[in-house]
C-alpha cells in the first residue's frame, strides 16, 4: 500500500470521528438552551452551531497562516493577524444571526467589518510610514478575509438558517451531510480514476484528475446525497441525489482553485499538519465552496 494511501485511511477516520463528536456536542448544546431561547426570545430550537463555531475558530490560526504562506510566495503578503481577526469576525457574525436582536443589524455589521478589515489593513501600513507594496497588502489582506471567513460563513448559516416560509431549519446533519457529500466525492474521484481513468481533466493543473475519476465521484456523491435524505425534513430521495452531485461537483472545483494557488506558488500541499492530507487548507478547500452552493440549494429547493 503507498504510504500517502495508508496516511489517508489512518489519519481520514481519526479525523472524521473528532468532526462527529463536536457536532454530537453540538447537536447536544442545542438542546440544553432549547428552554433558554425559548424562554429569552420566544424562538423555537437552542442555541445551534456551538461545535462547528469551535471547530472553525480553531483552524482559523492555522488555515490563515498557511493561506498567507501562499500568497507570499507572489509577493502578496496579507496581515496575517488582521485576516485572521476578520475571519473570526465574519464566523462569529453568522453565528450570531440566529438571535432576534442581531438580525436587524446584521447586513450593516457585515459590510462594517469588511470594510473595517481594508481600513485597518491600511491604517496598519500606514503607521509604517511606508506606501511600498501597500495595495499588495490590502488587497492581499481582503481576499484572505473573504476565501476563509466569507466561505466560513455560509457554513456557519446553514447550521443555524431558520427560513419558515420554506420551512427549512438548520440541523448537524445537514451540515454533516454536505460534508460527506463532497469528501466521498474525492474517495470516488479517487479510486474511479485509478480503476477507469484514461482521460486526464485538466493536466496543465492536476495531472492526477481524470474525467472519469470526475464522474465517479460525483455519482457516489449523488449516492451519498440519496442515501442522507430520508433524515433531512422535507428533502426526497431524488433531491438528494441532485444535492450529491451538484455540492460533489463543486467541491472538486474548490479543490482545483486551491490547486492553482498552490502551483502558482510551487508548493505540493498547503502545509503537512495531518500526515497524508496535507495543510489545513487541503482538508477544508471543497467543503468551503460547496457551502454557498448548499446554502441556497437547501434555502431554495
Amino acid at each position: 500500500m503507498e504510504p500517502a494511501l495508508r496516511n489517508r485511511l489512518t489519519f481520514g477516520p481519526l479525523m472524521l470521528l473528532g468532526l462527529f463528536l463536536l457536532l454530537f456536542l453540538d447537536e447536544r448544546c442545542q438542546a440544553w438552551t432549547r428552554n433558554w431561547m425559548q424562554s429569552r426570545f420566544h424562538v423555537e430550537g437552542g442555541v445551534g452551531g456551538c461545535g462547528l463555531l469551535f471547530i472553525l475558530l480553531a483552524i482559523n490560526p492555522i488555515a490563515t497562516r498557511e493561506l498567507a504562506t501562499l500568497f507570499t510566495a507572489e509577493r502578496v503578503r496579507p496581515y496575517r493577524f488582521i485576516a485572521g481577526v476578520g475571519n473570526a469576525l465574519i464566523i462569529l457574525h453568522a453565528f450570531l444571526t440566529q438571535f432576534p436582536p442581531f438580525q436587524p443589524i446584521a447586513a450593516s455589521s457585515l459590510a462594517f467589518i469588511i470594510v473595517f478589515i481594508m481600513l485597518f489593513a491600511a491604517l496598519r501600513r500606514a503607521y509604517r510610514k511606508e506606501t511600498q507594496e501597500a495595495i499588495t497588502h490590502m488587497a492581499g489582506t481582503v481576499l484572505a478575509t473573504l476565501y476563509l471567513g466569507g466561505l466560513g460563513w455560509f457554513v456557519i448559516a446553514l447550521r443555524v438558517k431558520h427560513s419558515q416560509p420554506r420551512d427549512f431549519h438548520g440541523t448537524t446533519w445537514v451540515i454533516l451531510s454536505m460534508l460527506l457529500m463532497v469528501k466521498f466525492t474525492d474517495i470516488g474521484a479517487y479510486f474511479g480514476g485509478r480503476a477507469l481513468g484514461r482521460h486526464k481533466l485538466i493536466p496543465w493543473l492536476s495531472p492526477g484528475k481524470t474525467w472519469e475519476g470526475l464522474a465517479c465521484g460525483m455519482l457516489v456523491a449523488g449516492l451519498v446525497g440519496m442515501a442522507c435524505a430520508p433524515w433531512i425534513p422535507h428533502l426526497p430521495w431524488w433531491k438528494g441525489f441532485i444535492f450529491g452531485v451538484i455540492l460533489g461537483g463543486i467541491g472538486q472545483v474548490g479543490d482545483l482553485f486551491e490547486s492553482m494557488m498552490k502551483r502558482d506558488a510551487e508548493v505540493k500541499d498547503s502545509g503537512r499538519l495531518v500526515p497524508g492530507f496535507g495543510g489545513i487548507l487541503d482538508i477544508i478547500d471543497s467543503p468551503l465552496f460547496a457551502a454557498p452552493f448548499a446554502y441556497l440549494l437547501f434555502s431554495l429547493f
